[in-house]
């Protein structure tokens, strides 16, 4: 589909877009303006498919830029132009390298233009006011058509890549390199145009000698000669060092089939015809590009040892090749604000997932990304969620060890703010290094990114050092003389945990980094079994218990979160009441984990089947006579006794809520119970208390 083609107000199905169009038209014979960008805009927006308020934001944008007034704009239209209008000025904070085509361009400046648009339907705008601009651009100084030609190459050629558009791609980087280096444009033209009447007699005898043994081979197929791209044509030239002539591409040829089978099958027919060159076989279809491009690409020596390229698609492929996105971004006028939506969250999906560039064959989803500004242009990748704080760690350790402060586009914020893409961020600093430990609270959600948290952990290690040296050799000395051990030589204990010397060692067992049962375990390991002295076993009535190969320790349950047998569960090790054992989401173990992460053990619990275990539950219910009868004859009826019960009832709802604790065997058995009381009358909802 070509981006020449000429607009038709008429197609606009909505009567409100009609008469904007006329409006816009009669304010810009008002103002004496005949531009044809107007049109051609409309014209390559339609093209596209596009619904007509992208149409019309279109026209709208550069309707503005040219200042004509074009008073009341519909609301559906009014979303998109603001959208584009934050897109142009956002990317005047942009630095643009001065020459962009022999410049390793930064694939993170289209992406964060792209992740702040709030409607993803804004790109089509963009795009096609930016070519319609190149096209009429001949007349101007030439410092602003090598500053537009430079954006076009650094963000609106990668975003159209993106998207898939090839004809949108193609004729921007024509348009723009015309700007940046216009005698080579000019010779290569020339060249093209030399030889252009000598081509198209050799690429008509070419093309009827493929339809031919195509239409024996009986394969439907659409043969013809493909237009010559300017930028392609000089940028092979330079990637492969081959002069004009001994390029394929300069001579090339597409054949269209109706399946993929076809696709195949029409290669086999070309090969058998002529001699295909080694190396100048691609498969996209196979294995499609980044950008989700599919096509077969193939060179040979046809007739007079002249070298052709092939590229060989089915028609769907070669319409998605041409419009990319836009052939299967199939807007509807009038369609619902849900489905809307829904169309534009999948559009910027399939935009996050696909290539920025044609060098780039993997990258990761945008959406675990966020994209933000330095106060000097610079474009920065953090991870999603990430804070200001985030950032000053990302610049540079020093600058997050001395923040104080942030300032997002121009407006002070908490340090735990999360980012968004196209924000400003400013770091206010100290003088002197001082992180906090609020910093490290996975609560207080400061910090987003894993390394600027080990940054953070690194800093205090290092200050203080001493003092845990001597907290960890107290530590050592206490468990050794619990249990009647002689560590031996410290220097070759330190050494099994990959640590230099006893002080690291000492040092890693006060921070928390080295347990305590690790240490113990890795010293009884080194004893002979003749030398250790006899342990006294204590029974117990608590849960069998597996702490790290050690049976049946002496263990307690968490009052605060009251795990049960089929529970995934952590152990801390308390000072004389043994491990006691909490549910792994316990809120209570977080914050002894923060405080003491050496005394939190992994656990193996196999209760005894004839242990008993308290359990509370809520249950929400409709209020009605007897439902505290009905609800515990039911868990009675479940052989199961209820310990304690609290119930209030909220008048304004007229719903009862009840606090129950059962005492059951093991999480199974709850779970029974949970499923019989919710089928009592009435009740609204039953859980286990959190």
């Amino acid at each position: 589909m070509q981006t020449h083609s000429t607009f038709k107000p008429e197609d606009l199905q909505s009567p409100q877009h009609r008469a904007a169009w006329q409006a816009i038209t009669l304010a810009a014979q008002q103002a004496g303006v005949d531009h044809p960008c107007l049109r051609e805009i409309a014209a390559a927006l339609q093209s596209l498919d596009a619904e007509g308020s992208v149409i019309l934001a279109g026209v709208y944008f550069f309707a503005h830029k040219i200042g004509i007034a074009c008073g009341d704009i519909p609301a559906d239209v009014q979303t998109l132009l603001h959208a584009a209008q934050h897109f142009d000025a956002l990317k005047e904070k942009l630095p643009i390298p001065s020459d962009v085509l022999s410049t390793a361009l930064d694939a993170a400046q289209p992406m964060m233009l792209l992740e702040s648009l709030q409607d993803m339907r804004a790109i089509f705008v963009l795009l096609a006011e930016r070519l319609c601009v190149l096209r009429h651009l001949k007349a101007a100084d030439i410092a602003l058509k090598r500053r537009l030609a430079g954006e076009t190459f650094a963000l609106h050629v990668p975003i159209a890549n993106r998207l898939g558009i090839g004809n949108l791609k193609w004729e921007l980087e024509d348009q723009a390199f015309r700007y940046l280096l216009p005698q080579v444009y000019k010779d290569i033209a020339q060249k093209l145009e030399e030889r252009r009447a000598d081509r198209e007699a050799f690429i008509a005898q070419f093309v009827t000698a493929i339809q031919h043994a195509l239409n024996e081979a009986g394969i439907a197929a659409e043969v013809y000669g493909r237009p010559k791209h300017i930028y392609s044509i000089w940028r092979k030239m330079q990637r492969k060092e081959k002069s004009f002539t001994d390029l394929y591409d300069v001579r090339a040829v597409r054949i269209l089939v109706d399946s993929v089978e076809h696709c195949y099958s029409a290669l086999s027919v070309v090969h058998n015809l002529w001699h295909y060159i080694p190396g100048e076989y691609d498969d996209y279809i196979a294995a499609p590009k980044a950008n989700h491009y599919q096509s077969l690409h193939t060179a040979v020596v046809g007739p007079g040892d002249k070298n052709v390229e092939i590229q060989i698609r089915t028609r769907t492929m070669h319409r998605y090749a041409e419009n990319g996105l836009a052939a299967h971004w199939r807007y509807k006028e009038g369609a619902g604000e849900g489905a809307g939506a829904q169309r534009i969250d999948w559009l910027r999906k399939i935009v996050q997932q696909s290539a920025m560039y044609e060098g780039d064959t993997t990258e990761e989803a945008a959406p675990d990304k966020v994209y933000v500004l330095s106060p000097k242009g610079k474009v920065l990748e953090l991870p999603a969620g990430a804070t200001p704080l985030d950032y000053a760690y990302y610049i540079h350790t020093d600058l997050g060890h001395r923040c104080r402060g942030a300032k997002v586009n121009g407006k002070m914020v908490p340090l735990n703010t999360p980012l968004l893409s196209g924000q400003e961020v400013e770091v206010i600093t100290g003088k002197e290094a001082h992180p906090s430990r609020d910093w490290l609270l996975p609560a207080s959600k400061y910090l987003a990114s894993n390394r600027a948290r080990a940054k953070v952990r690194q800093w205090f290690k290092n200050q203080f050092r001493a003092e845990h040296i001597v907290q960890g050799k107290a530590t050592l000395t206490r468990e050794l003389a619990r249990l009647r051990l002689d560590a031996g030589d410290i220097d070759a204990l330190a050494k099994r945990f990959n640590l230099s010397d006893a002080d690291d060692l000492y040092a890693a067992l006060g921070r928390g980094d080295l347990g305590i049962l690790q240490l113990s375990h890795a010293i009884s390991a080194h004893i002979p079994h003749n030398a250790m002295p006899p342990v006294q076993v204590r029974a117990s009535t608590a849960p069998a218990l597996d702490i790290m190969g050690v049976h049946n320790l002496l263990t307690g349950v968490a009052r605060c979160c009251k795990p049960l047998p089929g529970d995934v569960v952590r152990g801390f090790i308390t000072m004389g009441r043994g491990v006691i054992l909490h549910r792994k989401q316990c809120k209570n173990l977080r914050r002894l984990a923060e405080i003491h992460p050496e005394r939190v053990v992994d656990v193996n619990w196999e209760a005894v089947a004839t242990g008993k275990y308290d359990a509370d539950i809520v249950v929400i219910a409709s209020d009605r006579a007897g439902l505290l009868r009905d609800v515990t004859a039911t868990i009675s009826g479940a052989d199961i006794n209820v310990m304690a019960a609290n119930t209030y009832t909220d008048r304004n709802t007229s719903q009862a809520r009840m606090n129950l604790t059962l005492q059951v065997q093991h999480r199974e058995q709850l779970q029974q119970v949970l499923d019989k009381v919710m089928q009592v009358k009435g009740v609204l909802e039953v859980r286990r208390q959190e």
